[in-house]
């Protein structure tokens, strides 16, 4: 499969000038915001069976990036939802691991031994997180202090204040110099904060912009904000992914987080992956839920789909 770098070298024409990408972004076909948040809601309908129901709950806590990102977080907390995303639920071996713990940089240490050998990744928000108002040699330094710590995976955040005044240029010039940072020893996520855009449209052009910046995963939001991730503007994204791979063969990751906290939430989130790109995408290579106490409540569900009977919070792991 070609690579995020074949599919910046494509679009070298289009990210010459900002007046170029300026005219591809607004060239892109306008959303329609009701007929996508109807398909949204839609799509949310679905039934799902008993059985269909115990692999999308595994699946979906496979798919969690385990994250903590509060100026309390000590050594002592990381080490324990370490341990927590290693081993989900201690009465049952049987129990998928999440697929990654995301943390501040200087937490990216402490997390990495604490998940040694146990395949699970270690992912870092960089690049000034959450507002991403900083000058460039300091997110490059961010970067690099992550990676350099055991960081498999960066997720950054983007200058929202230049991409809505109109610098799309700059924004494609940081995520392209931060990619390049990244280089072969880390996975970089794009953070958009969408719910900072104002407009669908706004999306739609940001996601472009970072897939083809190099982008390997587009990601919603910080969880730092009142509107984080929503079905509707995950299903644009997955949208943009589907038709940035029919056009370049690159396959890009989704990410959303923020404001997914239930196993019902969750599992509309898995029927948009499944009936927007299909399932290339229900893979956790593809696909994570930046999440905290959503993982709680799949082991709640998980284990009454087991026993038949409902056990309370008092039996999962307060994080």
């Amino acid at each position: 499969m070609p690579t995020t770098a074949s599919a910046a070298s494509a679009f070298a024409d289009v990210t010459a000038s900002d007046s170029a990408l300026r005219r591809f972004l607004h060239g892109l076909p306008g959303v329609d915001a009701v007929g996508l948040e109807a398909r949204a809601a839609s799509l949310g309908t679905r039934s799902i069976k008993t059985t269909a129901k115990a692999y999308a709950i595994d699946l979906a806590i496979s798919m969690i990036d385990l994250t903590t990102l509060e100026g309390a977080d000590t050594p002592g907390k990381v080490r324990a939802l370490a341990a927590k995303a290693v081993n989900p639920d201690p009465t049952d071996r049987t129990t998928p691991k999440t697929a990654a713990v995301c943390v501040y940089p200087d937490m990216v240490a402490t997390a990495k031994a604490a998940v040694a050998g146990s395949g699970v990744k270690v992912a870092s928000v960089a690049t000034a997180f959450p507002a991403g108002r900083a000058a460039l040699p300091v997110k490059l330094a961010d970067t690099a202090d992550a990676i350099a710590a055991g960081a498999d995976e960066i997720d950054m955040v983007i200058d929202r204040g230049a991409f809505l005044a109109g610098r799309y240029l700059e924004v494609f010039e940081q995520i392209a110099a931060i990619k390049a940072e990244c280089g072969d020893r880390a996975r970089l996520k794009v953070i958009f904060e969408t719910g900072e855009l104002s407009t669908y449209d706004n999306i739609r052009r940001v996601s472009w912009l970072g897939m083809m910046a190099g982008a390997d995963f587009i990601k919603t939001s910080t969880g730092k904000v009142a509107v984080n991730a929503t079905p509707a503007n995950t299903l644009l994204m997955l949208e943009a992914v589907r038709d940035f791979r029919a056009q370049t063969g690159v396959q890009i990751g989704v990410k959303p987080a923020g404001g997914i906290r239930n196993t019902k939430e969750a599992i509309k989130f898995l029927v948009l992956v499944n009936e927007t790109v299909g399932e290339d995408w229900l893979d956790n290579h593809w696909f994570r839920f930046g999440a905290s106490s959503l993982l709680n409540d799949l082991l709640m569900q998980r284990q009454k789909l087991a026993t038949g009977r409902y056990s309370g919070p008092d039996y999962v792991t307060v994080d």
